[in-house]
């Protein structure tokens, strides 16, 4: 029963922490319209950005400031919003498939430079005794994840408080506007490209705060934590449940990492050892399936955006005849 609880506290971190990158995602594609096929990359500038900052100093590769754990947070955002702000002037004027295949580079790019930069990144042996969050205060691995958990739980909940209240406000309203007519909102003297650029930042640096505390929470990372594969599982996420809808961004996270956590035991469990080696393509497969069923049974997840009613239309709904 302990082991069980342990588990589940390990499993809702992980499945928070890509709850913060699906909320990011969401403001970027859900409610601008911008197609960024390069998450991974920005976990990753995330993820290195806290290890550098927090982490002790190291032999091989840049690091050994040892600042304190809020400020890696703080710095690990900021890298991954300079990061989307150097990439974003140049790319953020094409629109959908052109912006997806070069976000796509952009990943990869990252990537590539995290496994051919020994000295900056620790190259393809990576990063280690990356600090968790007051690693003294808990003697009990139990006891620091559960702090971890708490710590999610609060980040979660803020971030979505703060994107709410930025959606629903007059500059998410142009942001709607934008994603769904871009000439309409120039018309009325917005600056398409500024919103979008503004909405590309402010995601991304979510996206690296969720990548700091993956780092923080797992201890080690390497450049192959940060393939393609991640960028996948995260718009699955976010489809499943359910563009637009910031709810539906931390449910299908969490839906979605239940089935790839229990596909992958369920392998273990099942197959034979000479073919559990296979077990991540059938993980693949069955998300690729998930995601070919919701877009044909549930287009819009299974928590869509919700339907934004006109005053003069509530007015009207509510006059009697």
């Amino acid at each position: 029963m302990i082991g069980m609880a342990s588990y589940l506290v390990f499993f809702l971190i992980q499945a928070l922490i890509f709850a913060v990158v699906c909320l990011g995602l969401n403001l970027q594609w859900g409610y601008t319209g911008l197609f960024n096929i390069g998450v991974s990359g920005f976990f990753l500038v995330g993820a290195y950005a806290f290890a550098i900052l927090c982490g002790p100093l190291y032999m091989n590769h840049l690091g050994g400031f040892g600042l304190p754990y809020a400020v890696g947070l703080a710095g690990a955002m900021c890298a991954a919003a300079l990061t989307a702000f150097i990439v974003g002037i140049p790319t953020l004027r094409l629109h959908e498939d052109y912006l997806a295949i070069v976000t796509i580079g952009i990943g990869t790019i990252l990537q590539l430079i995290a496994l051919n930069t020994s000295s900056l990144t620790g190259g393809s042996q990576g990063t280690t005794s990356i600090p968790r969050l007051l690693p003294g205060l808990f003697p009990s691995a139990q006891g620091r994840n559960l702090l971890m958990l708490a710590l999610m739980i609060v980040l979660v909940l803020v971030i979505y408080g703060a994107l709410e209240a930025m959606v629903r406000s007059p500059w998410g309203r142009v942001l709607k506007a934008i994603r769904e007519d871009e000439i309409a909102a120039s018309s009325l003297g917005k600056n398409p490209f500024s919103f979008r650029l503004q909405s590309f930042v402010i995601g991304s640096a979510i996206m690296g705060l969720g990548g700091a505390l993956y780092a923080s929470f797992i201890g080690f990372i390497s450049p192959e934590d940060f393939l393609p594969i991640l960028t996948f599982q995260i718009w699955t996420m976010l489809i499943v449940g359910g563009s637009g809808n910031n709810k539906g961004a931390i449910l299908g996270a969490v839906l979605m990492w239940a089935v790839w956590t229990l596909t992958g035991s369920a392998a273990q469990a099942l197959l034979p050892v000479d073919l559990q080696v296979k077990g991540g393509a059938a993980q693949i497969i069955l998300i690729g399936l998930v995601l070919m069923l919701t877009l044909i049974f549930r287009p819009r997840g299974l928590i869509g955006e919700e339907a934004t009613v006109s005053r003069g239309a509530r007015v009207k709904a509510h006059t009697p005849d």
